[in-house]
């Protein structure tokens, strides 16, 4: 069996000690310092000399989080480690995945070019914003399914035949159909159409809802401004009762107001992204117990999709 040691950086430590837990380990001891500046510097308290190197951090804002990710694999390759494989629940700059215009830069594909220049072996990670980023990649990905937490809570709630699923938008059909499939249930579309980035000229609903219990599904809520105007539009089409799903609580401008002030019953994510304030309308499920088994099957060298749905 190979020495495995879990590492987190600064922003994640929250879910890395979970995960540590789960996994039956403790974090391991590193320093994050600062110089007078804001520059940032890494140093591991103890040896990774052959082991398998896991780093947990998400690289949402700030910036700072991906510049820290870098130099914990740089020295963890520095100081000998075997492999180093990160862990990042939340995929930063997920949205920019392709030149939808003219002379813009394509995000996605600079991170994945800045984790695997600084030495990464392996990248793990959940629900990207587009499945096709993982061919970003020259090394293996792990894009792991968040369904596997989130259908045994929606089981729990005991909706029965009135279940109907709805994608919050045109590009969200296929991971929206995936839960429709595994509970047996139909599924309907919110179509919108954007005038510019987080904000949304128009929306309509293809299908029927009336007297049905609707579930959006979605990878992460922003702002808050797509969910919220779908569920009041699935509920001015007659739906009963309105929930969503979306994993990555990003919730940033007006989202918890929104929220707070929507029809939604309740909107589901995961802690991939600690939550900015508490609210009575976001329930957090926990990824820590996913990603340990994803680390105990990369280590052991078995399936990752066994633990989909």
């Amino acid at each position: 069996m190979p020495l495995v040691k879990i590492f987190s950086g600064s922003a994640s430590r929250y879910l890395a000690e979970k995960i540590a837990t789960a996994y039956g380990t403790q974090l391991g001891d590193l320093t994050i310092s600062r110089f007078s500046d804001g520059e940032i510097g890494v140093h591991y308290n103890e040896s990774v000399r052959g082991a398998e190197v896991f780093i947990v951090l998400s690289t949402f804002p700030p910036a700072d989080n991906l510049m820290e990710l870098m130099l914990l694999v740089d020295a963890a390759k520095r100081a000998s480690a075997h492999k180093v494989i990160v862990v990042m629940p939340y995929y930063g700059y997920a949205r920019q995945d392709r030149k939808d215009k003219p002379r813009v830069s394509i995000g996605a594909k600079v991170l994945a070019n800045a984790v695997q220049a600084c030495g990464a072996d392996r990248l793990m990670t959940c629900d990207l914003h587009a499945g096709q980023i993982q061919g970003f990649f020259d090394i293996p990905v792990d894009h792991l399914d968040g369904s596997a937490i989130f259908v045994p809570y929606l089981r729990s709630l005991n909706l029965g035949s009135s279940l109907i699923f709805a994608s919050p938008d045109v590009g969200g059909v296929v991971r929206t159909r995936a839960f429709a499939k595994n509970f047996g249930a139909e599924m309907v579309v919110c179509d919108k159409h954007r005038v510019r980035a987080n904000e949304i000229a128009s929306m309509q609903v293809i299908g029927n809802v009336e007297g049905l219990d609707v579930v959006l599904v979605d990878d992460m809520v922003d702002t808050a401004g797509t969910i919220t105007k779908a569920a009041e539009l699935l509920k001015e089409k007659g739906a009963r009762t309105v929930r969503a799903i979306a994993t990555h609580p990003v919730l940033s401008g007006p989202a918890y107001e929104r929220i707070e002030n929507s029809v939604l019953e309740e909107i589901v994510v995961s802690d991939t992204i600690p939550l900015k304030q508490e609210s009575s309308k976001i329930k957090v499920l926990s990824f820590a117990e996913l990603f340990a088994r994803a680390i105990n099957n990369v280590v052991t060298h078995e399936s990752i999709s066994s633990l989909f749905i």
